[in-house]
């Protein structure tokens, strides 16, 4: 795999994240643990690495300490090459005294920091998606069209159109029209021949929708000069419905498994979808490996349990339990007589020493993990939490979205935020 010194990348993971609270009630959104053992940023910068782009800037603003030290102390680059990952913390400067304001703000403010590398791309990247990508097709792409910039863009149904910034392309493939979010009514026109190679049940008629990924490639002056010559914030409100109408905007079609984990919703699903029998991202590919911080953990220990379509991470103990269709974290502890059903527990920080459950009894709260004859299902259960014994967390209410003083239910789904107490005997 070749180095390509020419391109510069900028992943924006600065956003607050509101629609994946709790889970980043206390860390940043790319800082979310996702597969078990990995951090959603950890895509992105793989993608990078896989192709060959070792040029890399981090942008952070929210809850951004364990983020920043995920980043800093997994993605050492030899230093002895060219190669950079760099995190960009929102920072006051003479010039700007606010936090990023958008996504073009938080590029604009980036200039000054890649405007002299020789560089004469810029790729940008947002932080909560779910993929594998050869950047360096995508760069292909960009230089045989001579495009000023270019947008990753995959086919969508009317149904999720409204969650993303629409497109029209003419036959060259030069995007013409770019509408974000449209409501109902602003979808009349938008829609697009596909072409039969794709599912006629998911898009009868070979008709959708050509939605932007937050993927993007601009020629680096025509970046700065477009950013400088504009007071906007977000590229996909503001900028790119203008651009569209004004510069070479290229559309580069995207065929392969991409998924917005940026709710509580989609990201429950998208874990879930891992444990299926061919799930469609490949977390095995050995040709686009996913790089994570090395734990040194020991192998899991699985003692009398039934365990069916599941991925279990390093270092856990399992005793005596049922689980089937779920993911369990690092460092997990499940006791005897527990069922967990359709679930993301993340694990732990740590391993608890025996002092520590001494002290526990002695205060009368669980340790870290889940008890025993616990029954969970259709839950994420998030890190360091203890669950009591005889614990019921099912969404036995049936809420939509509800918040209470130790869980939250967002869509359905019954979410145990980071460091919580679930005493004995709780029914959720």
């Amino acid at each position: 795999m070749s180095v390509n010194l020419d391109v510069v990348a900028i992943i924006l993971g600065g956003g607050s994240g509101e629609h994946l609270f709790p889970l980043t009630k206390f860390r940043a959104e790319p800082a979310v643990p996702l597969a078990g053992k990995y951090r959603i940023i950890d895509i992105p910068l793989s993608n990078c690495i896989n192709s060959g782009i070792r040029q890399v800037f981090v942008n952070s603003q929210f809850n951004s300490v364990s983020f920043n030290a995920h980043v800093a102390r997994t993605y050492l680059l030899d230093h002895f090459s060219q190669g950079f990952i760099n995190i960009l913390a929102a920072e006051q400067t003479p010039e700007n005294l606010s936090w990023y304001q958008g996504t073009a703000d938080a590029v604009r403010r980036c200039i000054r920091h890649f405007e002299d590398l020789e560089a004469s791309l810029i790729l940008v990247l947002y932080g909560d998606h779910l993929y594998h990508m050869d950047y360096g097709k995508l760069v292909d792409f960009h230089l045989k069209r001579e495009a000023d910039v270019t947008v990753c863009i995959l086919p969508v149904t009317a149904s999720e159109a409204s969650r993303f910034g629409i497109v029209k392309v003419n036959d060259s493939g030069q995007i013409t029209f770019f509408q974000e979010k449209p409501v109902e009514h602003q979808l009349q026109g938008l829609e697009t021949v596909l072409g039969d190679e794709y599912d006629s049940r998911r898009f009868p008629g070979g008709r959708g929708y050509l939605a932007s990924m937050g993927i993007y490639v601009f020629g680096k002056r025509f970046l700065i000069d477009l950013l400088n010559s504009s007071s906007d914030n977000d590229f996909a409100k503001h900028i790119f419905p203008e651009a569209a109408l004004k510069h070479r905007m290229m559309g580069y079609r995207f065929s392969g498994y991409w998924a917005d984990i940026g709710t509580v919703r989609s990201f429950y699903q998208a874990n879930l979808d891992l444990t299926s029998d061919l799930p469609e991202f490949n977390l095995y590919d050995v040709l686009n490996p996913i790089y994570t911080r090395s734990r040194c953990l020991p192998a899991s220990r699985i003692d009398n349990c039934q365990v069916d379509h599941c991925v279990i991470a390093d270092g856990c103990f399992l005793d005596g339990s049922r689980i089937n269709h779920s993911i369990i974290g690092c460092r997990t502890r499940i006791e005897e007589g527990t069922t967990i059903s359709r679930s993301y527990v993340i694990g732990a920080g740590k391993y608890e020493t025996r002092q520590e459950m001494i002290e526990n009894r002695r205060r009368r709260i669980p340790n870290i993990g889940i008890g025993k004859n616990v029954s969970v299902a259709n839950a994420i259960i998030d890190r360091d939490v203890r669950v009591g014994n005889d614990v019921v967390i099912r969404n036995v209410d049936n809420h939509t979205n509800f918040d209470a003083a130790t869980f939250y239910v967002r869509d359905h789904i019954v979410v145990i935020p980071k460091g919580a107490i679930i005493p004995d005997g709780s029914v959720i």
